[in-house]
């Protein structure tokens, strides 16, 4: 916002209302900001250019719609979406250096913690070892003696869980963090008894936190506070947004790519006797059995208890149907499954049915990549983790970057994912057999 101000005051020598207006539309669009200043340059630089594009992508859209964009001119707005990324990387490379010294001047808040264990030590790692927080811890409390804890810890430890009252109202404490397992219930509500009577600010970090979470957050339901643990990321506007986009991107990619389903249709029906589509049973959302379409690439078309995965020099796959796989283009009637609210275009690549039940009872944590619907194409397909898993590492690793997925989405990253599926397309899989 401020860059646009300052190119209107530069270009105009004033600010016109129509761009108090755009500044204000655009500010609203963009803030809050998500962008950690631990990010690295290179990733700093994608995801803020990659965030502007999108915006910019929203406002043409929106002015081309309305007719609005010839009210304003054309130089100032381009010097405008060229000036505000590099503005914005400037300042996040200035920020990290610029802000402690800033904060230096304020007296830092002292905390604690109450459980001297791995959650309360990651903890008490992150708030000393983060520049920007003004939060200093400075004690633990455990019941364990130090010789028991069986490692060094980051501050002293000053005492016992039953001491930590008396210790606050002796000393300023503005923090107090309580990183008990939640199996010590009686304890917890005891310690909670005694601080009532200070002013400390008092924070729970259930043990909970320590597992592998996917979309957790804070909610409430019937008025009562619950954790969200293992949630799906499209919820509300988050899937409304993912529906949208899903049926503008295969609409889109169905009118494209209609004459080339009609010539490879053509060209199956023409080298292989059967049905040009490939049908079989997958796992999609929640686990829910769906029928996914593709264009035949084998002779044969397997669907039952056991499914053989296809090899490199797989007998079963016709010259034609290499060709196919290893250009995706056999992937293309799954837009239509996509349409039907079967799949999306972004998200978990779909297994058998016979893989799915399989690799279920070896792989922790297999099933949480079905909380979404499955994907045309995805984060693992785009890292190079497809084809055939011939090893429990190998599958694994797909399901890593699947569970990556759910926890990280955003619109930005689904567009920078189909991006690279296009390329990886044109040039041709090698993991495509």
């Amino acid at each position: 916002m401020l860059c646009l101000l300052g190119i209107a005051l530069l270009l105009h020598d004033r600010v016109a209302t129509k761009e108090l207006v755009l500044g204000v539309i655009v500010f609203s669009l963009g803030y809050p900001g998500q962008m950690p200043f631990s990010h690295r340059p290179p990733a700093l630089i994608r995801q803020l250019f990659g965030n502007w594009a999108l915006l910019c992508g929203i406002m043409v859209a929106f002015a081309l719609a309305t007719g609005v964009l010839k009210m304003f001119d054309q130089t100032m707005l381009a010097a405008w979406v060229i000036a505000t990324p590099v503005l914005q990387t400037a300042m996040h490379w200035v920020t990290p250096w610029l802000l402690p010294r800033v904060l230096s001047f304020r007296e830092p808040q002292t905390a604690i913690v109450v459980g001297a264990n791995e959650l309360g030590r990651t903890l008490a790692r992150s708030l000393l070892g983060n520049r920007l927080s003004q939060v200093r811890v400075t004690a633990f409390f455990d019941d364990r003696a130090p010789e028991r804890l069986g490692h060094t810890l980051e501050v002293p430890l000053t005492g016992n869980i039953d001491s930590v009252a008396d210790f606050v109202r002796a000393n300023r404490v503005d923090h107090i963090y309580i990183a008990l397992p939640m199996a010590s219930q009686p304890r917890i509500l005891k310690l909670l008894d005694r601080l009532r009577d200070t002013t400390a600010s008092i924070y729970f970090l259930p043990d909970i936190f320590m597992f592998d979470l996917i979309q957790a957050r804070m909610d409430t339901v019937a008025g009562l506070p619950i954790v969200a643990v293992c949630e799906t990321p499209f919820h509300g506007t988050t899937g409304a947004i993912k529906r949208l986009s899903d049926v503008l991107v295969s609409t889109t990619a169905i009118l494209l790519t209609a004459p080339v389903m009609l010539v490879i249709a053509v060209a199956i029906k023409i080298k292989m006797p059967g049905p040009v589509i490939f049908k079989q049973r997958r796992y999609g959302l929640d686990g829910a059995d769906i029928v996914v379409w593709k264009f035949r690439t084998m002779k044969c078309a397997e669907d039952g208890a056991e499914v053989r995965q296809a090899t490199r020099d797989d007998d079963r796959i016709t010259p034609l149907g290499r060709f196919l796989r290893r250009t995706s283009l056999d992937e293309l009637p799954q837009f239509f499954n996509v349409l039907q609210g079967r799949m999306s275009v972004v998200g978990p690549r779909p297994h058998a049915v016979a893989h799915n039940e399989t690799y279920r009872k070896l792989i922790k944590g297999y099933m949480i990549r079905h909380k979404v619907k499955p994907g045309i194409t995805g984060w693992a397909q785009v890292n190079g983790a497809r084809g055939e898993t011939e090893t429990i590492e190998k599958m694994k690793q797909r399901i890593d970057y699947d569970l990556e997925y759910l926890r990280n989405w955003s619109l930005r990253w689904d567009l920078a994912i189909m991006w690279r599926t296009v390329v990886q397309a044109l040039r041709g899989d090698r993991n495509a057999y």
